[in-house]
């Protein structure tokens, strides 16, 4: 699970369908990315980093997210 991309989201308030759709994509592709079950494409991953407000590339870090999240600006 990508704990640190719900986080962001509980932090903004939003629930998987208002992010979905403010990132134009599907709320149950969005719920498989959230999960971990599914690796955004690039379209995918600047739609959500730009509707959560976070760079998009966190999603294809070696680093570990969790890390990256506390870098994160809320």
């Amino acid at each position: 699970m990508r704990t640190w991309l719900k986080d962001i989201r509980h932090q903004r308030g939003y629930t998987h369908q208002q992010v979905a759709e403010l990132a134009n994509i599907h709320r149950a592709y969005y719920t498989l990315i959230e999960s971990g079950s599914r690796t955004p494409s690039v379209a995918a991953s600047k739609s959500i980093g730009k509707a959560l407000g976070f760079d998009w590339t966190i999603f294809f870090e070696d680093e570990s997210n969790e890390t990256k999240q506390k870098t994160v600006t809320v």
